[in-house]
């Protein structure tokens, strides 16, 4: 068995590599010449030099693999050109899964999000049959993933063996970037939030997810989709979690919505002029106080989707956080 995986580097493509090596499967992967390989560096594994938007250099890669897991993807909530979202999240993906489809690859695993199933309140928590609700957000992250899921689907009703995974908020080691989730924990151990907001959200480890990406090539049902996560949580239980777990005072002031978009604005204004990314964006001050719940246990009942208590899925991310010198020495 020999399997194709694109978004290698990143924080789920790194653990999936591993969890494949694990089993014993030959792992070929593509990665952007420029791409920061510290999190596949040394492993035994086939490298191979392409990017998604070229579906040529896909459709090179993939020759000789049986299974294929796409997931290369631009996950940030912003960008200094909000096109490239749709370059990498939309076309990217046609281009990836229309070349599968052409190299007759027997399984292929699209890692969506549960951005693409929009945010529906705590109770009930959605599910894979939740509707996509967030088409007017502004957040051109999650559109760009919803796009892309309907992509998958379509290519899927060509005839692709395609089974979508939604992960919830990843979490754990090699968080490079960081991603949001990782940036959030980071946040908290840098003393960096003004306060803690209302509203929650769905946490998952990087690990457990990885080998969800593995049950779902292996009984995954084509055409289906599968939330990956595991725990609900308001933002002040996980920021006090992170808290405790890194031994810092968590925050103790609500944040409401005015002021927080306020200043959102003006970490835009900045983020525009500096090039990086504002601590939060205007799109998301609006959603505070919106709990982004998700019910896991299709995956869990289907795929046999492990569950990892995510106190000890944070004490590895702070642990591992600190050990690479993310968190300031105070």
């Amino acid at each position: 068995m020999k399997a194709l995986v694109t978004g290698a580097t990143g924080l789920i493509g790194s653990s999936l590599v591993r969890e494949l090596l694990k089993d014993g499967v030959q792992v070929k992967v593509l990665v952007r010449k420029n791409s920061d390989t510290r999190n596949i560096d040394g492993l035994d594994l086939e490298r191979v030099y392409g990017d998604i938007r070229d579906a040529d250099s896909v459709k090179a890669a993939l020759k000789g693999c049986d299974t294929f897991y796409q997931t290369a993807a631009l996950y940030v909530y912003w960008w200094p050109d909000k096109k490239v979202f749709y370059d990498i999240n939309v076309e990217g993906t046609k281009n990836a899964l229309n070349a599968a489809l052409e190299q007759g690859v027997q399984k292929v695993v699209y890692t969506s999000s549960i951005a693409a199933i929009g945010i529906h309140g705590a109770n009930p928590p959605a599910n894979e049959e939740s509707q996509f609700n967030m088409g007017k957000s502004g957040e051109h992250y999650i559109i760009s993933k919803y796009l892309g899921e309907v992509e998958a689907m379509k290519i899927c009703k060509k005839g692709l063996p395609v089974v979508v995974v939604n992960p919830a908020g990843v979490m754990g080691v090699r968080d490079i970037k960081p991603t949001p989730s990782g940036q959030l924990i980071l946040n908290v151990l840098n003393r960096r939030l003004p306060g803690y907001n209302d509203g929650g959200n769905n946490f998952v480890d990087v690990e457990d997810v990885a080998r969800g990406h593995i049950l779902a090539a292996q009984k995954g049902r084509i055409g289906e989709r599968y939330i990956l996560g595991n725990q609900n949580m308001t933002f002040k239980e996980f920021y006090n979690l992170v808290a405790e777990v890194g031994k810092v005072e968590p925050p103790r002031r609500k944040i409401t919505r005015t002021p927080a978009l306020a200043l959102a604005y003006v970490y835009q204004l900045v983020g525009s002029i500096s090039k990086k990314p504002p601590l939060i964006t205007p799109a998301l001050a609006r959603s505070i106080g919106s709990y982004a719940y998700y019910d896991s246990s299709k995956a869990v009942k289907e795929l046999g989707f492990p569950q990892t208590p995510i106190r000890k899925t944070v004490e590895k991310a702070v642990n591992w956080f600190r050990e690479n010198g993310y968190v300031k020495k105070v």
